[in-house]
């Protein structure tokens, strides 16, 4: 695994999430209700729409073009069901967030 930096701790509050290119990709770094930072694919795999620019509630990642759901625990679909954001492993090194995008390929063409 090869770990990037791409923040700190206090950069991702609980209940908000940040956009960072990784590796030419683009992360969305969430951190859940308890204050656990989780990495996904930061575009929705429905039409390429940026995530960031739709809401997240501390539980679930909402798109803002047709309201695709996600948990932001796992990823996975809430609205439709059958889909799923790519999770990226993610490493806290002291106020480090670092994440590996080498073993992860984002998900795309859900219908």
């Amino acid at each position: 695994m090869a770990f990037t930096k791409v923040c700190v701790v206090d950069d991702v509050w609980e209940g908000e999430m940040q956009s960072f290119q990784v590796n030419g990709r683009e992360v969305l770094l969430v951190c859940n209700d308890g204050g656990e930072i989780k990495a996904f694919q930061g575009i929705c795999p429905h039409q390429d729409i940026p995530l960031i620019d739709g809401k997240f509630d501390g539980k679930k990642i909402i798109c803002k073009a047709h309201l695709w759901q996600f948990d932001a625990g796992t990823g996975k679909g809430i609205n439709p069901s059958n889909c799923k954001l790519a999770e990226y492993p993610v490493q806290i090194d002291g106020d480090d967030v670092l994440i590996d995008t080498t073993s992860v390929e984002p998900l795309f063409a859900q219908a």
